[in-house]
């Protein structure tokens, strides 16, 4: 019987700590996941299609051009809400890859997406640029957002429904309406539960502005 030779185990276990690690940004970093299970209650929705509520809180930071955002500028336009951090070398950058790929197939003025970083130390207006850059964002449709941590924790807990802290999030796309209105909660990184996101976000497109929003069949 041939034995493995200590470079040979040397690999392997390099290996199994490189699986271990996950997406984290040091290894005393939590993964990236999902935090409903710790944090409970935070008002994520429980089911994925939502009642239109009351508009999601306003609030102001600094996208990826160096330019002030202020989440006025969304009314009137279907947004997709996400978090990530820049330097996620797996969950992140696919979650990111999901939303290119429904900014290219719902190819319309009125739908933008909205990502704020969870790690906004590293992350500043001209990585986060770069970042875009990856993804062939249109600055005007695909806002890449960061400032200080505080207020992002607030705006992804007040603003976006979603768990967040310092490079650990919420892997989930939140759809808001014309009015600012959650009406939706799919997770980004399951095929099946994109096309559903798909189908909402178009649903939501296709209301009337005028008209009360109404919860669309699943």
């Amino acid at each position: 019987m041939v034995r493995p030779g200590p470079c040979l185990l040397a690999l392997v276990a390099g290996f199994v700590i490189l699986l271990a690690a996950g997406c984290q940004k040091t290894p005393e970093r939590a993964i990236d996941r999902p935090l409903v299970e710790k944090q409970p209650e935070l008002p994520l929705p429980a089911a994925e299609r939502v009642e239109p509520g009351a508009p999601a809180k306003p609030f102001a930071l600094t996208d990826q051009q160096g330019k002030p955002f202020d989440s006025e500028s969304l009314a009137g336009k279907v947004w997709l809400g996400a978090i990530f951090f820049a330097n996620c070398p797996g969950p992140c950058f696919r979650e990111n890859q999901a939303i290119a790929d429904i900014l290219r197939e719902i190819d319309v003025p009125d739908f933008v997406a909205v990502s704020l970083t969870c790690d906004p130390e590293n992350d500043t207006p001209d990585v986060l640029r770069r970042y875009a850059d990856r993804f062939e964002a249109n600055p005007e449709r695909w806002k890449f957002l960061t400032g200080d941590i505080a207020v992002i924790k607030d705006v992804a807990n007040s603003s976006f429904f979603l768990p967040a802290e310092v490079g650990v999030h919420s892997e989930r796309g939140v759809v808001f309406d014309r009015q600012g209105r959650l009406r939706g909660s799919y997770h980004l990184l399951q095929p099946d539960r994109v096309d559903l996101l798909k189908k909402l976000i178009r649903e939501v497109l296709a209301e009337d502005d005028a008209a009360p929003a109404k919860e669309s069949a699943p």
